[in-house]
């Protein structure tokens, strides 16, 4: 697989044409994903905040999840602004560049999402199967390595793509039928047949995909024995409670990225592919602080406990 210089190539830019070309849907899209948006920054940005200021969840998991709302901000932002240009009946173009720039951040993000999701789901064996241990197996260092690691594994899977995009020529239509520079409909406009090209991505994240939902699925079949082994009741809905919301949120990611990365794309359309884009890349950013916050009774605590700080800081001040 050869790397061509993007300028040589005929098209020097791509219109984007958007999730709808029904005009008549852009304004209400338009109030909808800005609300989508909105939300997602600020319940992301709150739960690391919160996790940041409150030290009863300046722990492992709670370590993790912040990196997750972090990671879950930068992929909204990857793809949600360009959205919102075309709902304003601005049709945006970016340059090839332009485009593999924003094709380097939206996988980066969701394969570091992929990564987190796995570590959580180890985080959790360890707490749960070996406790006595998890001072050891989780220390700070560990921690630190294994958040390190998740970003590495991103930015390597995004170098994939973007390489492979840029080798790519380009001399026809322009018109990328997505709402963002995803490698499919790009690839679909490339001119050149590379094989490696169009294989490399596929095992690159279908990869990591398999390797990331065997290391949950092993974790969670172990709490499970774990689980079952405990007398008390109390401690089997606790044990359940802590795995419910990264259960909820691993279902609803991989279940849509399989979709798009891994299934054959005769399987299903252009259309069904935007529709599941949107879910994985605005929606779920949005849902997560969502599935952590609301059936997490130590987060639930900390807001808690965060909220009458501020306001006996308030009555303090006015008297």
């Amino acid at each position: 697989m050869s790397f061509r210089n993007y300028s040589e190539t005929d098209v020097t830019e791509f219109i984007i044409l958007g999730l709808t070309t029904a005009p008549t849907l852009h304004a209400i899209l338009f109030v909808i994903f800005l609300g989508v948006y909105i939300f997602t920054l600020i319940g992301n940005l709150s739960i690391i905040i919160l996790i940041r200021n409150c030290s009863q969840l300046h722990t492992p998991m709670y370590l993790f999840l912040s990196h997750l709302a972090f990671v879950d901000v930068g992929y909204s932002s990857s793809v949600t602004p360009v959205m919102l240009m075309n709902f304003l009946g601005e049709i945006p173009s970016l340059p090839l560049a332009g485009c593999a720039s924003q094709l380097c951040s939206v996988v980066t993000f969701g394969t570091a999402e992929c990564f987190l999701l796995s570590v959580m789901a180890y985080d959790r064996y360890v707490a749960i199967c070996n406790p006595l241990l998890y001072s050891t197996n989780m220390s700070a260092r560990v921690c630190t390595l294994l958040v390190i690691a998740s970003y590495l594994g991103g930015c390597l899977n995004a170098w994939a793509f973007t390489g492979c995009l840029l080798s790519l020529s380009f001399c026809g239509p322009n018109k990328v039928n997505h709402f963002f520079c995803d490698y499919s409909p790009l690839l679909k406009l490339s001119c050149s047949h590379d094989f490696l090209a169009e294989i490399i991505p596929a095992v690159t994240s279908g990869s990591i995909i398999v390797i990331t939902v065997l290391i949950i699925v092993i974790s969670y079949v172990y709490i499970l024995f774990s689980v079952l082994k405990m007398h008390s009741t109390d401690g089997r809905n606790k044990a359940f409670s802590t795995c419910t919301s990264h259960l909820t949120a691993v279902t609803l990611f991989y279940g849509t990225i399989t979709f798009i990365y891994v299934l054959p794309k005769s399987s299903y359309s252009t259309d069904q592919n935007k529709i599941v884009s949107v879910f994985y890349t605005v929606m779920i950013p949005m849902l997560n602080p969502l599935i952590y916050s609301l059936r997490n009774k130590e987060v639930k605590g900390a807001i808690r406990k965060l909220m009458d700080r501020k306001h006996l800081f308030l009555l303090r001040k006015m008297l």
